[in-house]
């Protein structure tokens, strides 16, 4: 069943529901307001009884015991002595009207049939003093007629509300639904092609309500969507394209070495030198693909971290295995929310970084201030100004970088750290050199 014909059933339903409660509290409220206004037309009838009885017979004249109509009601007086059975031409008298004539028991109304015609019978004293009483009577057929005029109205309009509301609901559920029709149509497009555009969509995230906001959420994830897969496509290639460099060398060398003498070739270390490079280029590049996807893809373990130790101990390291740089910190103590093992593998590709480019006996400073910044400069020979955006895109690498060993993911690896962290990283060149920036949040 389609969402608008449930919307139109739905609201059918509940309009049905409220009239038929009205109905069930109008019915019975009429009705009771129909036996109270008989009841008091009943007690006015009985205390004119008196003017209606001078009216019609003298001083000396017998009391008249037929029932007599006056209007819509009908009046009969009783004289004494009372016995329960019929009277003259109208309802019996029960055992208790001889008490109500003498004032022993208040007048009382009852439902009678008589002649197959139902009544709503009073009975009260006449108050001629001599135990006479009086009983007006109204026929009940007419209120069944009235009645049951109303329940089938009450019914007519109780269906017919509830099919108009439905019409009605129908009508501008499909109004209202059709951007969830639009919406619908696109969503079922790229299941059905797979293009991640959400043409079709244009002007309906302009409203504030929840389907435009849906159609806005909707499109911005499509982009977002969009984006991640091409970034992908453009991973993918770019690592197969670094990939293929060093397996095309080290494939070549094995080659020479197997079509030569082998080892006992004069060439021989020189390939298998070449050889364990390329091998060597080969592990960083798988390496740092790995530690890219790690950090896109992991939970990082948020903690305070002191930043200024973790650049403390990758200076120590560092200075081991570069004894060509001189390396100064100037650290500052700073305490960033942070995952530890996450930041000490970013300051270490800063670090790394700044010595690929520095020159024998150049100087590579890092720098920690308290307010979770955390710098590396170098005195290499700097970034050029049309390369300086790219620097910590993935697989990027200047000109004057791309006979230089390296994968172009270490920054790259750098930037995602810092975003994962809501930090930042920026290039600043300098005279000579380069400065990056890493910027963290501090703890509270």
């Amino acid at each position: 069943m389609r969402l608008r014909s449930r919307v139109a059933l739905t609201v059918a339903a509940v309009v049905a529901a409220a009239l038929l409660t009205v109905s069930l509290v109008v019915y019975p409220a009429i009705a009771a307001g129909l036996a109270g206004q008989h009841d008091g037309e009943l007690v006015l009838a009985a205390g004119q009884a008196p003017r209606l009885l001078e009216s019609l017979k003298g001083a000396d004249s017998p009391l008249p015991t037929t029932p007599i109509p006056v209007g819509n009601t009908v009046l009969q007086f009783c004289p004494g002595p009372f016995r329960a059975g019929p009277t003259d031409g109208f309802v019996p008298l029960a055992e208790q009207d001889e008490a109500v004539a003498f004032g022993k028991l208040p007048p009382y109304y009852r439902d009678v049939t008589y002649g197959g015609v139902r009544y709503r019978l009073y009975t009260a004293p006449l108050n001629l003093g001599r135990g006479t009483l009086v009983r007006t009577a109204f026929p009940l057929d007419r209120d069944e007629q009235t009645l049951n005029t109303l329940k089938l109205l009450l019914a007519a309009l109780t269906v017919g509300g509830a099919l108009v509301a439905a019409a009605g609901a129908r009508f501008l559920a499909g109004r209202a639904l059709r951007p969830i029709a639009r919406l619908t149509a696109v969503v079922e497009r790229i299941t059905a092609t797979g293009t991640l555009t959400a043409d079709g969509l244009e002007g309906m995230g302009a409203g504030r309500d929840e389907v435009a906001r849906l159609a806005g959420s909707f499109t911005a994830m499509t982009r977002a969507l969009r984006e991640s897969v091409l970034a992908q496509r453009r991973l993918v290639a770019d690592a197969s394209h670094e990939l293929r460099t060093p397996l095309t060398s080290l494939t070549t060398n094995l080659e020479l070495l197997e079509e030569g003498r082998g080892t006992a070739d004069p060439q021989a270390p020189a390939l298998v030198h070449e050889a364990r490079v390329q091998a060597g280029e080969l592990r960083v590049l798988v390496n740092d693909l790995v530690e890219l996807a790690r950090h896109g893809d992991v939970q990082l373990h948020l903690e305070d971290v002191r930043l200024d130790l973790v650049a403390g101990r990758v200076l120590a390291r560092a200075q081991a295995r570069a004894p060509h740089v001189r390396l100064r910190g100037e650290l500052a103590e700073c305490l960033v929310w942070a995952d530890a093992d996450a930041v000490e593998r970013a300051v270490s590709n800063l670090v790394d970084n700044a010595i690929k480019w520095s020159p024998p006996g150049g100087e590579v400073l890092v720098r920690v201030d308290a307010a979770g910044a955390l710098s590396v400069s170098d005195q290499g020979p700097g970034i050029a100004p049309q390369d300086l955006p790219f620097v910590f895109d993935r697989f990027y690498r200047a000109e004057s970088a791309r006979s230089l060993p390296g994968s172009g993911l270490g920054l790259a690896i750098v930037r995602q750290i810092a975003e994962a962290h809501a930090g930042s990283v920026r290039a600043e060149p300098l005279r000579p050199g380069v400065r990056l920036v890493l910027a963290l949040t501090p703890s509270a």
